[in-house]
């Protein structure tokens, strides 16, 4: 009952905040007083637009540029993302249930998740129209700590709720405005991201390997062996000219983030063009 009576009196603080500046402070305290947390972000896709953080806040340790990063390109490999704009899957969710096995090894975890301190994550996915939507995330930081059973019953118990207020709150995050498709622009990058310099399967490969898969499932998600999947990646290198998960994973951030004013094809292609330094 104590639970109920905190639900209640936060939700009296909320409607009225609802189209104010305070709104997402609010929220966030709510859901920090129902389930321990050590920080949250509020991200918005606000329809074919780059997504826009409503509420951040930064861990002690973590790099302060780490969101500019994810919003201008990183946000693509983010299972969170992918959840929603390709599968247009909502609800709650841990990072578990959307991540591919193995993510935890792979170089997008290690860059964007562990820079943020997170050791566990889960939060929101909201639609917010045909094509925009809403994500609060919730992370823990401690070594070893998982968001229980009846934590995620709870948030999953109020979900109505949070979803209504979030979607009145930023009711314009799925209207498409007029003019570029920043979020596909980017898309289609990464989908062509060293398609002139690889063949189509090690494309495939490296693709996948971007996204956090293993050999293992990789080889498994293809039907080819683990051996063919060890063969593709390492002609894929070479032709990159790169030698580890680390650098292919900065070299698609770069190329990806310097695209400008993409007008189709390999992002590599500018990028690796002779010209002033970058």
């Amino acid at each position: 009952m104590q639970a109920l009576a905190q639900f209640s009196e936060h939700i009296a603080r909320l409607i009225p905040a609802l189209g104010s500046a305070e709104f997402p402070n609010l929220l966030v305290a709510m859901l920090r007083q129902l389930v321990h947390c050590d920080d949250a972000t509020i991200i918005v896709y606000p329809g074919t637009d780059l997504p826009v953080i409503e509420y951040f806040e930064v861990p002690e340790g973590a790099a302060d540029s780490t969101l500019d990063v994810y919003v201008k390109g990183a946000f693509l490999l983010d299972p969170f993302y992918l959840s929603a704009s390709r599968d247009r899957n909502f609800g709650v969710f841990r990072l578990r249930d959307l991540a591919p096995k193995d993510f935890k090894s792979s170089d997008y975890y290690k860059n964007w998740y562990l820079n943020c301190g997170y050791r566990d994550e889960c939060g929101y996915l909201i639609q917010s129209g045909p094509e925009g939507f809403i994500n609060i995330a919730l992370g823990k930081r401690r070594p070893r700590a998982t968001f229980t059973k009846p934590e995620l019953e709870t948030l999953r118990d109020i979900q109505p709720t949070i979803d209504l207020l979030c979607q009145r709150h930023w009711a314009d995050a799925g209207t498409r405005r007029p003019g570029v498709d920043l979020r596909g622009q980017l898309d289609a990058a990464l989908n062509s991201f060293g398609s002139s310099l690889l063949t189509d399967r090690e494309a495939q490969v490296i693709k996948l390997v971007l996204h956090g898969h293993s050999t293992k499932t990789l080889a498994e998600k293809l039907s080819i062996s683990m051996e063919t999947v060890k063969l593709h990646r390492k002609h894929a290198y070479s032709k990159l000219e790169v030698s580890s998960q680390a650098e292919l994973f900065y070299l698609f951030l770069d190329s990806v983030m310097s695209a400008g004013d993409y007008n189709g094809g390999d992002p590599l292609l500018p990028y690796l063009r002779p010209g002033p330094a970058r």
